[in-house]
């Protein structure tokens, strides 16, 4: 991650375990944390630096509670995450020491990542500790997190760090082989050039301590793709799954990345930023961004809806709804307000002082959508 440490690593692959893999039922299983920490060992041995994103601390801990099964309430599940996560970063700790790797916990809420310092700030703790030798063990904070700072699952924060760390794979394992065609469980699709791809194939299945099903998997792939990341789904019960997969074997289903990745701070924009509003588009403003490139100038703007302060990020959206694009707003709502619809000589008597800048939103501040963006 171009700074000087004692390991350089080949590559860079973040691994992501599910719950079912890691405490099938509320159990923590200890022969799978050694078996995995033996395929991590393994992948360092390659010349690959590490990075694990692990579920398991709800699922480690409710039965500490006296419940029978995954607790649904936010408070529950925050008290059992508290209980689970020690529990879950001592057998990570346990099961690595064994094979001379050190482990270090990195806990995150979508509020770390929202803010554009706060994300350079997690990137550079992450690059400081692969660089130091150590894998870092990703959760989110559900200790903490509720609704509107939640992540949502950890298989779009597996893919969120992956971006983190310009990782070459995101390697999600899970309860199941890979993207079965068309749910047949005997036949495993082996390459997709796209997430998109697979949308035919997939039901909306999740395991009784997991969170996502395959839906949620593919839309990690869908984000690790559009940064220039390839993903590999496979099972992460089996023996060797990890070195076979840095190997290139033929193991699970692989999401290819996308021909045309998109810049860091494109990444942010579409991924780890939360929109604080909607900016409504008229049609020539929206032809000048998507087909010119252009930025989005006030004159364009039609409607604004949202309470954001300047320099929150916000979607762009047409007059139909569809989504455009999301950018960094030069104005707070209250200002865009003012001055939709108006030219910039007029910028100035709309909002009483002198105007911050010609656009609404720079082309600069400004991510498209994949559609718009056409790929």
């Amino acid at each position: 991650m171009g700074r000087t440490h004692a390991f350089r690593w080949h590559g860079l692959a973040v691994i992501k375990i599910g719950s079912a893999v890691l405490a099938p039922e509320g159990a923590a299983d200890a022969a799978a944390f050694a078996r995995l920490a033996e395929g991590v060992a393994a992948a360092r041995g390659m010349g690959w630096g590490v990075v694990l994103v692990s579920s398991g601390a709800v699922a480690c801990g409710f039965r500490a509670l006296g419940l029978d099964r995954p607790p649904k309430t936010i408070a529950r599940k925050q008290a059992a995450a508290a209980i689970g996560q020690p529990a879950l970063m001592g057998l990570w700790s346990a099961a690595l020491g064994a094979h001379r790797c050190a482990a270090a916990q990195v806990l995150l809420t979508a509020d770390d990542l929202d803010a554009r310092a706060r994300f350079l700030n997690a990137r550079r703790t992450l690059g400081e500790l692969l660089g130091a030798g150590l894998v870092p063990v990703v959760n989110e904070n559900d200790s903490v997190s509720f609704d509107e700072i939640k992540l949502g699952d950890n298989d779009r924060l597996s893919a969120l760090v992956a971006g983190l760390v310009s990782a070459q794979l995101l390697l999600v394992l899970s309860s199941v082989d890979g993207v079965y065609e068309h749910g047949d469980a005997r036949r495993v699709i082996a390459r997709l050039g796209s997430a998109r791809e697979a949308a035919a194939h997939v039901r909306p299945d999740k395991t009784a301590t997991g969170v996502g099903g395959m839906g949620t998997k593919l839309e990690a792939a869908s984000i690790a793709s559009a940064w220039g990341i390839a993903t590999v789904i496979a099972r992460g019960t089996r023996a060797g799954v990890i070195p076979a997969v840095l190997r290139g074997e033929p193991v699970g289903t692989r999401v290819e990345p996308a021909a045309r990745p998109r810049r860091a701070r494109e990444r942010w924009l579409m991924a780890s930023a939360r929109a604080r509003g909607v900016v409504t588009i008229d049609d020539g403003a929206r032809r000048a961004i998507t087909e010119r490139g252009a930025s989005l100038l006030p004159a364009g703007v039609v409607g604004v809806s949202g309470d954001f302060a300047r320099g929150a990020v916000v979607q762009v959206a047409d007059a139909a709804g569809a989504a455009v694009a999301r950018g960094v707003s030069a104005y707070s709502a209250d200002e865009l307000r003012r001055i939709k619809g108006l030219r910039a000589a007029q910028l100035p008597g709309a909002l009483g002082h002198a105007a911050y800048c010609d656009e609404a939103i720079h082309r600069d501040d400004m991510a498209l959508q994949a559609a718009a963006r056409g790929s």
